[in-house]
């Protein structure tokens, strides 16, 4: 049995969803946000040393990072989710893979310490929202090419997107004004898989 320890309002909601359209059994332990520095329990630090969701076990393995772990399962459970090496959708795939925590992440991040900071961060202000806008725009013109982010097909591509997406609309006013990004938002909720990911879940309202 797979067993996801899972964090509200984290990352590791993309990994149920992941999980859902595969089909597979799995089991979900629960840990939730310290209500005053929202900050992960301790617990989580007795199954990987620095304590962060999500985290996978099988098999007496135990896998940490979204993106590792969504390779993982779509690799032994969801082969289907994932074009192969020399399928023309390939190389647009890896690049999703990586790019959303590797590049649109870490600037959603920037704009939230930014907000949380006010006046101190005036001199970074300008700068951070020139950088969200730019990537909201690459992306923009990116998802108008297909039906899914990679490809025609839903892929793990999209259940690693999935979590940013909706971070930037917490974060950085994703909406109706970029068509194609909200139509595809609103794809990955229409997804029986994904509302069972998500009452499965819980909580899963802020980013």
């Amino acid at each position: 049995m797979i067993k996801v320890h899972h964090l509200d309002n984290s990352r590791s909601q993309r990994i149920l969803w992941c999980l859902e359209e595969i089909g597979t059994p799995y089991e979900i332990v629960s840990y939730k946000r310290d209500p005053k520095t929202l900050r992960a329990p301790g617990g989580l630090r007795r199954i990987h040393p620095l304590g962060k969701a999500p985290i996978l076990e099988e098999d007496g393995k135990v896998f940490a990072e979204s993106g590792v772990i969504i390779e993982y399962l779509v690799a032994r459970h969801g082969p289907q989710f994932a074009p192969t090496a020399g399928n023309d959708g390939y190389c647009r795939y890896r690049y999703w893979m990586h790019y959303a925590e590797g590049s649109l992440m870490p600037q959603l991040l920037l704009k939230l310490v930014a907000d949380k900071l006010g006046l101190l961060a005036f001199p970074i202000r300008k700068m951070v929202g020139r950088e969200v806008a730019l990537h909201l725009d690459h992306l923009e013109a990116e998802a108008g090419k297909y039906r899914w982010i990679a490809g025609d097909d839903l892929t793990a591509a999209d259940f690693m997107m999935s979590y940013p997406l909706e971070a930037a609309t917490h974060r950085a006013g994703l909406g109706p004004s970029r068509p194609n990004l909200w139509r595809l938002l609103t794809q990955i909720h229409e997804r029986p898989a994904y509302r069972r990911a998500l009452e499965r879940g819980r909580l899963y309202t802020g980013f």
